[in-house]
């Protein structure tokens, strides 16, 4: 076994992993992140950031706003939770992840400091993320929060910007159960001082954002009063827009790699951002980002957002696994001509899926479509949900197909399965879609595509 594979292996086995056992794993308070980065030289205090928390959208945000940082020539860390096949998925820098022997060499720096501090594997994540961008002597760093925002690991910078995409019903069981609830928790990322960017608001949640900036002495400022943003089309690797914006009176062509209708709401939210640090000193013109967010995927490896990988059989990736997120899906399948309301006009629509175990799996099943086939499956994790539970679920909400033990076998029967016209989606969390990457690639071309 390599180095890094030890190292790998280590956190994996020797820290307490949310994506495992679910909400167990998490060290509430910021104790631990604190006393490790202090044991590390107090690496965050070293560049500076832009904060991004969200229930959805905020993988996609910090990775166009990375991107762009990168375009108009910065050194730009971007730190992102959690990664679909490899560790290092989440600490980059100008879109390349750390080397293999940073990783291993910070194991073996931190090891009795995992003794003494007994942090999570975010917590230990997040401080090695911090060292990283610091002994890179980056520019500016995208920091992604991980579920939450208040007591969230990231959450001990002081960042130049804060940005919350938006607020849906997810992990109720940790931030509330209500959007006012989870949005006092995500709103915990405002600073002193510090502009805060709201991406998209509800009723619910306006107050929330507008009582902790002003308690912060700060603004929050909301995306739709810069920007409306139209999609006039879209094809198998790219969409465009017309941005337009609302002081200036101008409109702008945008054209990104990114696919789905909720890319709208995202490019919004980055333009914003864009003239908010530009505001405050960075040289980010408007013009420049637009030309950024033609190859966000390319210039960071942002993956498995509506993530187009074949034609014919159409195969698509999506990490969609809340309400919010699967509505989204939902509209992305209707303008490919899977509505369950209207007559089917495209080839049999094929889902494999699974979910992790605490998560409203119910409700998410009613959402899907009743007309599509389904492979029920289970990611390789303590948290997954058993294949044969969820068929059992998905039964009692009119959904039907057969349960596999690995997402590898489920991937296979579905592209086995598939005609030319049909449409193969992976989606329902990170870790099935992160398995049937790995799947996918252990195959050629040939072999993964052969009908």
């Amino acid at each position: 076994m390599s180095a890094y594979r030890e190292a790998v292996a280590y956190l994996n086995e020797q820290l307490p992993m949310f994506s495992k056992i679910g909400g167990e794993a998490i060290k509430k308070g910021l104790d631990n992140i604190i006393k490790l980065c202090e044991a590390l030289g107090n690496p965050h205090l070293k560049f500076p950031a832009v904060h991004i928390a969200g229930t959805n959208g905020k993988g996609s945000t910090s990775h166009m706003i990375a991107g762009a940082f990168q375009h108009c020539g910065y050194k730009t860390g971007l730190y992102t939770s959690p990664h679909l096949v490899d560790l290092r998925e989440r600490v980059r820098i100008d879109g390349v992840p750390v080397s293999e022997d940073f990783v291993v060499r910070f194991v073996a720096q931190t090891r009795n400091l995992v003794k003494d501090i007994q942090p999570s594997y975010f917590e230990l994540n997040v401080a090695m993320a911090f060292l990283a961008f610091a002994e890179a002597e980056v520019d500016i760093a995208v920091i992604e929060t991980g579920l939450g925002g208040r007591l969230d690991s990231t959450n001990i910078i002081t960042p130049v910007l804060s940005i919350i995409t938006n607020i849906g019903l997810d992990h109720t069981q940790i931030l509330g159960n209500t959007l006012a609830e989870i949005a006092t928790e995500k709103a915990g990322i405002i600073k002193q001082g510090v502009p805060a960017l709201i991406g998209e608001t509800q009723a619910e949640t306006e107050q929330v954002f507008f009582l902790n900036a002003l308690n912060k002495q700060t603004t929050a400022i909301y995306a739709y009063s810069i920007w409306d943003l139209v999609r006039i089309g879209q094809d198998a690797s790219s969409q465009q827009f017309k941005a337009i914006h609302k002081g200036e009176q101008k409109m702008y062509s945008v054209s990104t790699d990114l696919l789905g209708n909720f890319q709208a709401h995202n490019i919004k939210t980055v333009l914003a951002a864009g003239e908010i640090l530009q505001q405050l000193g960075w040289t980010l013109p408007t013009v420049k980002i637009i030309e950024s967010l033609a190859k966000v995927k390319s210039s960071t490896g942002l993956r498995g957002r509506w993530e187009w990988l074949h034609q014919s059989p159409n195969v698509i990736f999506d990490v969609a696994h809340n309400p919010a997120g699967i509505e989204y899906l939902l509209e992305n399948l209707a303008a490919l001509g899977y509505d369950d309301a209207k007559d089917k006009d495209a080839g049999q629509l094929r889902i494999v899926c699974g979910f992790v175990k605490d998560k409203d799996v119910a409700s998410a099943l009613k959402m899907l479509p009743k007309k599509a086939i389904y492979y029920f499956t289970n990611a390789n994790i303590p948290r997954a949900l058993p294949a044969s539970e969820l068929q059992i679920l998905a039964k009692d909400a009119g959904l039907a197909g057969a349960a596999y033990e690995t997402v590898s076998s489920a991937w296979k029967a579905a592209k086995r399965d598939a005609g030319l016209q049909d449409t193969i989606l992976v989606t329902g969390s990170f870790f099935i879609v992160g398995e049937a990457i790995e799947a996918s690639e252990k195959m050629n071309s040939d072999e993964l595509y052969a009908m």
